[in-house]
């Protein structure tokens, strides 16, 4: 028998007072929605030798919605990305540090995100940009990056603060 963990083994979602199954259906969604459009498109091609190209717009919109979501789902349960070198070589106190200052740094990326998302977004709302596609206002679609940019700021915040309340480890 061995000490170490099963790195296979289903780690728990971390209580937080927002749900992630938010997320988690949010995600399934747009997963549900991209997977949809692909098959519409791909059948539509081989009966009849003509492309859905303008369907992309809407396949690009769900992609960054699903990256954004679970980056968001990735920060909350503490599984965004670490260089195992640095961080497992460290005490248990060094790695909380390391791990704090992650979620700093994700909190000022992430922002830095929602404000020139959001001037984007602003500008092309103001100057009545549209999409190139379908000819619909380019900003629904750009307004995505600074809404669910916060939300992955939400996640780092609960997660510092359940580091400070000594929650997590």
């Amino acid at each position: 028998m061995s000490a170490e963990p099963d790195p296979t083994a289903p780690v728990p979602n971390p209580t937080t007072r927002v749900p992630l199954k938010i997320e988690e259906v949010l995600v399934a969604a747009a997963m549900g929605g991209m997977a949809l459009i692909t098959f519409g498109n791909v059948v539509v091609r081989y009966l009849t030798n003509v492309s859905f190209a303008f369907t992309e717009e809407y396949s690009v919109v769900l992609m960054v919605v699903v990256t954004m979501l679970g980056t968001s789902l990735a920060m909350a349960a503490g599984r965004h990305i670490r260089i195992g070198y640095f961080v497992d070589s460290r005490s248990k106190a060094g790695r909380a540090r390391l791990e704090i200052i992650a979620m700093v740094l994700v909190i000022i990326c992430f922002g830095i995100l929602a404000v020139y998302g959001a001037s984007l977004t602003w500008d092309e709302y103001r100057f009545e940009v549209l999409s190139p596609g379908l000819g619909h206002p380019q900003w629904m679609y750009t307004g995505m990056l600074p809404l669910l940019s916060l939300a992955v700021i939400g996640r780092a915040v609960g997660r510092l603060i359940r580091f400070a309340r000594g929650e997590e480890a």
